[in-house]
């Protein structure tokens, strides 16, 4: 498969190591990071059309898409230390 963009250090590059340090320590993030990779995979098929879907399923993987990484990049800013 080729690149796959939208990938979530590629989303958050200043956070890829709270991501990789929070899939191993939390099990809440590390199911919601899987979720959300495994919709970005069925958004890259359908885009190359390896997997082709209609527009409205489309609409709607994108949306499952933006809400699983709001919540992921809540989770990531909580666990940020303060300074």
């Amino acid at each position: 498969m080729t690149h796959r963009p939208h990938d979530l250090p590629a989303e958050f590059p200043d956070m890829a190591a709270n991501i990789a340090r929070l899939k191993h320590a939390d099990a809440h993030f590390a199911r919601l990071a899987t979720e959300y990779d495994e919709v970005n995979d069925m958004i890259h098929r359908a885009e190359t059309n390896i997997a082709p879907v209609d527009d409205l399923a489309m609409i709607g993987l994108r949306k499952q898409r933006g809400h699983l990484k709001d919540e992921i990049y809540a989770l990531l800013k909580a666990a940020q230390p303060t300074s």
